[in-house]
């Protein structure tokens, strides 16, 4: 593990650690570049559709250069480790679902891990929580592409780039928000904020 690649190391610097969930999003993304023959995206030439908010995100974010604050970086609360990739300039697309299993943890893993999370854990179980996590990490990067996952090239509508919208004041609250986010509230300007959500079931 000491022998990382320069945009391996920088996934892990922008994430924070390394563990097995950062490396999953970390291959994926290099598998879409592979398959759709690009580089990272300098602007928004690239969208990527992503189904959960797990660490692997982080990894897409940097390898792939599809960012919420550029409007191609979509989130959809799916709970799948998918990831959609789409062209701009040539209107390809490639869905990446993780597939192959993680070697599933023992009882005594189980454990050590629920020690940590509660942050109940002994340095000796912290010891092993980190030596275990480089190991499934360490399968995951030395397995092909195709043992991880399902690659599929696939048909996406991709999104208009992101636009500038002018501000309003919500005159409720005071402060400036998108207008194409504002709402009327007793003929008043009102942010989604300050808005009571009216619904019927659907």
């Amino acid at each position: 593990m000491n022998n990382r690649s320069a945009d391996y190391q920088k996934a892990i610097d922008f994430h924070g650690h390394c563990c097995p969930g950062l490396t999953i999003g970390y291959l994926a993304a290099k598998a879409a570049l592979a398959h759709l023959k690009v580089e990272r995206a300098a602007d928004e030439e690239l969208v990527t559709i992503v189904e959960s908010d797990g660490c692997g995100i982080d990894a897409v974010q940097v390898l792939l250069g599809c960012t919420i604050g550029k409007g191609n970086l979509i989130y959809k609360d799916h709970g799948k480790q998918a990831y959609t990739i789409g062209n701009r300039s040539t209107g390809q697309a490639v869905r990446i679902v993780m597939t192959g299993d993680m070697v599933p943890l023992t009882t005594e893993q189980e454990t050590i891990k629920a020690a940590v999370f509660s942050g109940q854990a002994t340095p000796q179980q912290e010891e092993a929580w980190h030596k275990l996590q480089s190991e499934r990490t360490a399968r995951l990067l030395a397995a092909p592409f195709e043992e991880i996952f399902k690659i599929q090239d696939v048909e996406l509508k991709l999104p208009s780039e992101a636009k500038i919208f002018n501000s309003v004041i919500c005159e409720y609250c005071g402060e400036k928000v998108m207008e194409a986010r504002a709402r009327l509230k007793n003929g008043k300007i009102a942010c989604l904020a300050c808005t009571e959500e009216y619904s019927r079931g659907w």
